[in-house]
């Protein structure tokens, strides 16, 4: 029996509770998390802030009174929800594995490895393409003095970071279409200017800036991952 099912045998009620349960220790591990990454708000700010900084060639400000307090728990959720990923994660699988088939826990390990670490590279490389996007995005007018505030500033590096790590993850749901049959590697061959046409609009509509940088530093990972996952569908599902 499974960690908090219930003792009268009735399905439903016994689901409830372990989800209640999982939800409950999920929630406690952020918010313990979310407390340790109070104290390291100062780094996390510098960290955030860095590729302005060395751009703009000045730091940020604030403009209410309440804006360093609002800014420092919004960043220490986030740190916190990061920190306690790996519990979250392992909540989620004690509560799902129980009703899952032999064959899908064969294949729940290399998806969630995929997914995490697709995440990571995603995050990873929003990071290093910031200051790129930055640098385009205060010298679009030569006159203007760029005065950002903190609380529009981390808000943007905050979005900017989980869409490059949630739109890196495309090659998993592609590699799925795939392993159900739904796609071949032969038609997503042919779709490629399709691919190319879809990618670069949805790239368009779900940019925090829209501008060309952002755009085309979203899009051409995208693409090459396009192309590397029907190279992969080709070799490990011969399809």
């Amino acid at each position: 029996m499974t960690e908090g099912a219930d003792p009268s045998g009735q399905p439903l009620m016994g689901h409830l509770t372990e989800l209640r349960s999982r939800l409950v220790k999920t929630f406690i591990a952020v918010g313990v998390a979310t407390v340790v990454a109070f104290f390291f708000r100062n780094q996390m700010l510098y960290l955030l802030q860095n590729s302005y900084s060395e751009v703009a060639g000045r730091d940020l400000v604030v403009t209410g009174p309440t804006d360093q307090f609002s800014i420092a728990m919004r960043m220490a959720l986030f740190g916190g929800t990061v920190l306690a990923s790996p519990v979250i994660a392992y909540q989620a699988w004690c509560f799902i594995n129980p009703g899952l088939t032999q064959r899908e826990r064969k294949w729940a390990f290399p998806v969630v490895a995929a997914l995490v670490t697709l995440f990571c590279l995603g995050v990873g490389f929003a990071y290093w393409s910031l200051p790129r996007a930055v640098a385009f995005l205060v010298s679009i007018f030569e006159d203007l003095e760029n005065l950002w505030t903190v609380e529009l500033y981390t808000r943007f590096v905050i979005r900017f970071l989980l869409l490059f790590g949630i739109s890196f993850q495309f090659p998993v749901f592609l590699y799925g279409a795939a392993a159900a049959g739904v796609v071949t590697s032969d038609k997503l061959a042919a779709g490629r200017r399709w691919a190319v046409l879809i990618i670069v609009v949805v790239g368009a509509a779900v940019s925090p800036t829209g501008d060309p940088v952002t755009l085309l530093l979203l899009s051409t990972p995208l693409y090459l991952f396009y192309e590397a996952t029907i190279w992969l569908i080709r070799l490990t599902l011969n399809k």
